[in-house]
């Protein structure tokens, strides 16, 4: 059950023997510096201030919205399929305990891009699978993305920078990127990475997701010189290079940066292109795709969010009509920091009292509400596991009945999280010698899945009339694929309700 809450720096132009010096630097700074023949390893990304679990909320956050902006390819089409294998085979180098719930989804945009957002979820352009002339400069694109993720660089950045104003604010520079206000991208059409015009990566990121980049293809047993060859293809795009190159360093510069490096690794047998890249590749130059500038325009009618419903391509988990409304987030957290302890004990509930397992806290909220949840399952106003205890004033303070009083919360609760609907009827019941009614509804939980995925969950009202205008609606939460595990509890817990 989720409640709504809210959540970039220039740095100075360099001369190119200036970058290069620099660049070189920013290696060595971030524990990518070798000897001679020896294999490669991944650095410390470091531990910023913002959690895992922010960072995973940011990610989430925005990318429920480039669903609803950009042109998204289902995830049944050859594409999508393609890049998430290709993206599994990446990950699957990275150290779990330093990996990410990385995501992979394609959008039908024209141009050259890839974009990762924080906490993993990353969006391949279909202009640059159709660009690129082998798999390993795809998976180098990817890999570089995926190093910002890993580095954290979003977090970092947000702490360098009080400009970083949460979702709102990244969203609107994705509209603002594909509206044509950074002029070269739009114009060249040639742009990687537009996380970066989002979160005002530095030079110093930019190597480093380059570097990152580079290890990860050679422990995948991809050349990581293609990722050189890419940027190399970039610069030749262009008379004056692409904006997003202008903003960063240029292809030259991470050439031979990444040259530097890799002559000095151990020799490696490189795999060929798998055999479904060709067969993708043609494909995707029969997909239709769009400009920057029409994407622009489709995300200011509505057309995209329209458009990816009808063709069941939907934020992973989440209804067609997800909203895009920011919510606040839950860690993922196992069941044992969930389940219930077989103690009970009375908690005073305002105008009620109700036994609570005695490992779940009480934790009075806003509007006479009162929440009993496990530590882990509740978060930033937030709650993935509980119960939501709540005393509500009906409209015109009428003496409604029961079903009247039950259908007008779940009407409220509905309004108030685009993503809730109610699933059945309402029945009646009899809660502690008076009546009441229960309703099933579901929405998608605050709480991800261990991958990282958006999960559904279920949400069992009951509501009580207490005359004059005023009733209780006690609202059990949990995500679906539990809650039959929990409902003992919550019967007990009803069970045990007097006023």
């Amino acid at each position: 059950m989720r409640v709504d809450r809210k959540a970039n720096q220039e740095i100075n132009q360099f001369s190119r023997g200036c970058r290069l010096v620099a660049y070189a630097a920013f290696f060595l700074a971030a524990g990518f510096a070798f000897s001679a023949g020896s294999v490669p390893e991944l650095p410390d990304p470091g531990h910023p201030h913002m959690s895992r679990a922010q960072q995973q909320k940011l990610g989430l956050q925005a990318a429920a919205q480039v669903y609803q902006q950009m042109p998204v390819l289902p995830d049944s089409s050859p594409e999508t399929q393609y890049i998430q294998a290709l993206g599994k085979r990446l990950v699957a180098v990275i150290p779990r305990d330093r990996s990410w719930p990385y995501q992979f989804h394609v959008v039908a945009q024209r141009e050259v891009n890839a974009f990762a957002l924080p906490g993993g979820p990353m969006f391949v352009n279909v202009g640059t699978i159709t660009t690129v002339d082998n798999e390993a400069e795809l998976a180098g694109v990817m890999a570089h993305e995926m190093g910002h993720v890993y580095m954290q660089h979003s977090a970092k950045q947000q702490e360098k920078s009080a400009v970083v104003g949460g979702i709102a604010d990244i969203v609107g520079a994705i509209a603002g990127g594909l509206g044509g206000g950074v002029g070269g991208v739009a114009q060249t059409g040639i742009q990687i990475g537009a996380s970066t015009l989002m979160l005002k990566y530095s030079r110093a990121d930019e190597s480093q997701a380059d570097a990152f980049g580079a290890i990860v293809l050679w422990k995948a047993h991809y050349n990581p010189m293609a990722l050189a060859d890419f940027f190399r293809k970039l610069q030749a795009s262009s008379k004056n290079g692409p904006q997003f190159l202008s903003d960063h360093p240029n292809p030259g510069n991470r050439e031979e940066a990444i040259q530097n490096e890799v002559r000095n690794w151990p020799p490696e047998n490189y795999m060929p292109d798998a055999p479904q890249f060709a067969a993708v590749r043609i494909h995707a130059g029969g997909v239709h795709t769009y400009t920057a500038q029409e994407i622009a325009a489709g995300a200011k009618n509505g057309r995209w969010q329209a458009e990816n419903s009808k063709n069941r391509a939907t934020f992973p988990g989440a209804p067609a009509s997800y909203s895009g409304a920011p919510t606040a987030m839950v860690p993922t957290a196992p069941m044992s920091a969930i389940q219930p302890s077989a103690k009970f004990q009375t908690a005073d509930v305002d105008e009620a009292m109700i036994d609570r397992p005695d490992n779940w806290q009480v934790m009075p909220g806003q509007q006479r509400s009162v929440t009993i949840a496990p530590r882990a399952g509740a978060s930033g106003g937030a709650v993935a596991y509980g119960v939501v205890i709540q005393s509500v004033s009906l409209p015109g303070g009428s003496d409604a009945n029961v079903q009247q009083v039950t259908s007008a919360i779940a009407q409220s609760l509905e309004s108030g999280d685009g993503n809730m609907k109610q699933n059945g009827n309402i029945n009646a019941i009899t809660l502690a010698g008076m009546p009441a009614g229960s309703l099933e509804l579901i929405t998608v939980s605050p709480m991800p899945t261990q991958d990282g995925k958006p999960q559904p969950e279920r949400d069992w009202l009951v509501a009580v009339p207490r005359g004059r205008g005023k009733a209780i609606a006690l609202v059990f939460v949990a995500p679906q694929a539990n809650f039959d595990q929990l409902k003992p509890t919550f019967d007990k817990m009803l069970s045990s309700v007097r006023f």
